[in-house]
């Protein structure tokens, strides 16, 4: 939101300076973003043409003598037509930054003939978009003084960052509403009168929008006649083109300065361009409308539009159409103020990809009390510059506005902000930004302005009381120490979201930030698309569904580095997952994918050997790690081959922790799912869900527990035992460590044979298991015994016996 300074002080009166209202905006949440204080222009001096020659070598230029106030006459080459002794205009010294044409000056020679700066356009000055000659003033326009000061092109330019919760400063005027509050002055609060009119309006409207009259809750409009539509104002210009607007007809500045002055969008229709009467209505699927802006847009039901016989007109609280929009012609006018649904007109916008101020404004919120006044400022704007003869105000749809009201306790000011204002200070500040209280004591009713949709309930006035009472005044509060030494800060979710971070990170891998929307192909692909997690208003056709899962928008990251030659990458996320549209339903998880060659040990090619392709070995790695690093018991995690649909069925594993209990998945993507995605390549990818893991029974702690070695060497016995194929190798490493778990510290898969003379869907598993004496060494009968539990165990378990 822009704004000059002597904007403002149309509706604000104050002695403060640009800083200090700078200071205050920021202060009461008006957060200023830049400011223009003009001072490119300071170079900028009036100056007198004293003489104008021919060039010597070129016949379209001219030799100026140029006096600039210092009684030191210039020497200056110009090419503007209009160039002439007696002339006064802007001159630009040498070293002078000219905005224009994004050039700084120096001392030149043009056809051999030296120049000491130039003398300047309106276009060079960035004044308009005239440029057919140089600047010609009034004669006795005084020379050597600054040509800024001189113009009003001085005024200081205000940006604030608005946020979208405060749709009553989208206009200049509530704007100096809120500093007048602040204390910074007095609000020129004049009423608006109306303007008289004469008959009723040449061309009628009517509202047909069914059973959805919400869409359009208030429409005013009259005709004037008559008008002759030039050029506006040049102090208007001056505003528009300071805020970035482009000055085009009266007309159409008066709108957009209205939109701006007052946050109240306009429409003004050519009166003689409508054929017969307009109508509110939803569009026709296949309506369209060349707009404004020149582009084409098409309607469907959902799209609220102005039409006439011959079709739509304009899009209601977006933009007006071409065909009946306002030239040097017009001559008779339809003036529109209307009130439009705000959850609508966002739609409408996004679907068709509009952005107007008109739109930024009927989204946010507009004071719905001001649409009549709005349109009697419009008419006497219209009658002062164009001229003409109003007809009547018309208004239909409108039932006037019911005010909210909110019980404010005065005391809730200290609960939430911890700052003790006074109850009448509150009030007395909740009054000058134009709430109504009503009654006294602790308990208090207060009126809501029709300006301020936005305040809902108690926390919202106390947010206004705090912003204008100061939040400055805060003071600032220990933090209060912790019930024990070293006492946990962090949830143990959050422990472990850092901790699957940095074992990613520590493993190569870059950390990637996806969006939580995806199209609704790539969520059915990995086994979302429930109707209850797509998007009422998605910001993207391709952003319809929540996901069910991180790799969809890892693979899609991926393919676009790869787009970009960036083949072999590894990228991870640790964020949330959807499962349904409940708390319960979303999950915490940590996943990765690798692409390529990149392993944990490099990827490319290189002399002494190249790295193969990523696969599924290496995702469950990865898996492993993250869980390592949340604390899952490694060791008693169980490995089922096969995953999810999106994996490769023989390449692909889940990770259990019991029979019931999944911690993630991991392998190489299914051909079918890279395909859905639009992805190629290598790729192996994981999902390991961090929510899911048990916490420790034992509490946390930084002590380190006493270390037990034993004095007796460990001792190593290898088996190979003869099981079905189906049997995975997991299982016998299982059953072998529960043969004696004080004495087995380790079992280890070294080898596996297949061959006819095992038998037929025979395999050969071969571990070698590591025993630690505790307490004695052991002889031969305690390794016999033992050796016998674990041949037991192992044949109780897979149904596998020694291989002989």
């Amino acid at each position: 939101m822009k704004f000059t300074l002597s904007w403002l002080k149309d509706h604000l009166e104050t002695e403060a300076s640009l800083d200090e209202i700078v200071e205050t905006l920021t202060m009461i949440g008006l957060e200023v973003e830049s400011l223009d204080d003009k001072s490119a222009l300071k170079p900028f001096v009036i100056a007198k043409v004293l003489t104008a020659a021919r060039h010597p070598d070129a016949d379209k230029l001219q030799v100026l003598t140029v006096d600039t106030g210092d009684g030191k006459p210039l020497q200056v080459v110009c090419g503007a037509p209009n160039a002439r002794a007696g002339l006064v205009g802007a001159f630009a010294a040498p070293g002078a930054y000219v905005p224009g044409i994004d050039v700084t000056l120096s001392v030149g020679k043009i056809r051999g003939v030296e120049s000491h700066g130039m003398m300047c356009s309106e276009r060079e000055l960035q004044m308009s978009d005239e440029h057919n000659g140089i600047i010609d003033l009034p004669a006795d326009a005084p020379v050597g003084t600054s040509f800024a000061a001189y113009a009003g092109l001085d005024d200081p330019v205000i940006e604030i960052n608005l946020t979208p919760n405060r749709p009553d400063c989208t206009s200049v005027y509530g704007i100096a509403r809120d500093l007048a509050a602040a204390g910074l002055g007095t609000l020129k609060n004049e009423p608006i009168a109306p303007v008289k009119g004469s008959g009723a309006p040449r061309v009628n409207v009517a509202l047909e929008l069914g059973d959805s009259p919400n869409l359009c809750p208030g429409f005013a409009w009259r005709t004037i006649k008559g008008v002759k539509n030039g050029s506006s104002p040049k102090w208007l210009q001056q505003r528009l083109i300071a805020i970035g607007l482009r000055p085009i007809n009266a007309l159409v500045d008066i709108t957009n300065y209205i939109t701006f002055d007052r946050g109240r969008p306009l429409h003004v229709f050519d009166a003689d361009k409508v054929t017969g009467n307009l109508t509110v209505r939803r569009g026709v699927e296949g309506e369209n409308i060349l707009g404004l802006n020149g582009k084409e847009y098409t309607f469907d039901p959902d799209n609220v539009v102005i039409a006439d016989a011959d079709g739509v007109e304009s899009i209601g609280g977006i933009m007006g159409g071409e065909h009946s929009g306002c030239n040097e012609n017009t001559t008779n006018v339809v003036v529109e103020s209307a009130l439009w649904d705000a959850m609508n007109i966002a739609r409408t916008g996004r679907s068709l990809g509009i952005i107007t101020d008109a739109r930024y404004r009927f989204e946010r919120g507009v004071d719905p009390e001001f649409m009549v006044p709005g349109l009697e400022l419009a008419t006497q704007l219209v009658l002062d510059f164009c001229g003409g003869t109003p007809s009547e105000t018309e208004v239909i749809g409108y039932n006037g506005h019911t005010p909210k009201t909110v019980k404010f306790p005065a005391s809730e000011v200290k609960r939430l902000t911890g700052v003790d204002v006074p109850a009448e200070t509150s009030l007395d500040i909740l009054s000058r930004l134009g709430f109504v209280p009503q009654g006294k004591g602790e308990l208090v009713d207060v009126v809501i302005p029709s300006w301020r949709p936005d305040i809902d309930g108690k926390a919202d006035l106390v947010e206004e009381v705090m912003r204008i009472h100061g939040v400055d005044r805060v003071d600032p509060q220990p933090l209060l120490s912790h019930a024990a030494v070293n006492g946990k800060i962090l949830t143990p979710l959050q422990i472990r979201t850092r901790n699957a971070r940095r074992a990613l990170a520590a493993r190569g891998m870059m950390e990637a930030v996806t969006w939580s929307f995806i199209s609704e192909g790539s969520a059915k692909a990995f086994g979302g698309g429930q109707p209850e997690l797509k998007l009422a208003n998605p910001i993207a056709a391709d952003m319809s569904d929540m996901r069910p899962s991180l790799l969809p928008g890892l693979l899609a990251a991926a393919q676009r580095n790869a787009d970009r030659g960036f083949n072999d990458l590894a990228l991870f996320e640790v964020s949330g997952t959807y499962e349904g549209n409940t708390p319960d339903g979303q999950r915490r998880a940590a996943a990765g994918i690798r692409r390529g060659t990149s392993k944990l040990e490099g990827s490319g090619r290189h002399w002494s050997g190249n790295i193969g392709p990523v696969g599924v070995f290496d995702a469950k790695a990865d898996a492993i790690a993250v869980l390592e690093a949340c604390g899952a018991p490694v060791d008693k995690l169980q490995i089922e081959s096969g995953g999810p649909a999106w994996y490769h069925p023989g390449r692909s594993g889940t990770i259990k922790l019991g029979p019931k209990v999944i911690l993630g998945t991991f392998g190489e993507f299914h051909p079918k799912t890279l395909e859905t995605l639009d992805v190629a390549g290598s790729l192996c990818g994981f999902e390991v869900f961090i929510d899911a893991i048990p916490e420790p029974k034992q509490k946390a702690s930084r002590t380190k527990p006493a270390l037990n070695l034993s004095d007796f060497q460990t001792v190593r016995r290898d088996f190979a035992f003869v099981v079905d194929k189906s049997v995975e190798a997991g299982a016998v490493v299982r059953a072998a460590l529960a043969g004696d778990k004080k004495l087995i510290t380790g079992v280890q898969v070294f080898d596996l044979f297949e061959g006819a003379a095992l038998g037929v869907d025979k395999k050969s598993v071969a571990i070698e298991v590591a025993i630690q004496p505790q307490e004695r060494t052991l002889n031969d009968e305690d390794l016999e015994a033992l050796t016998k539990r674990i041949v037991e165990s192992v044949g109780k378990q897979t149904g596998g016996v020694l291989r002989g």
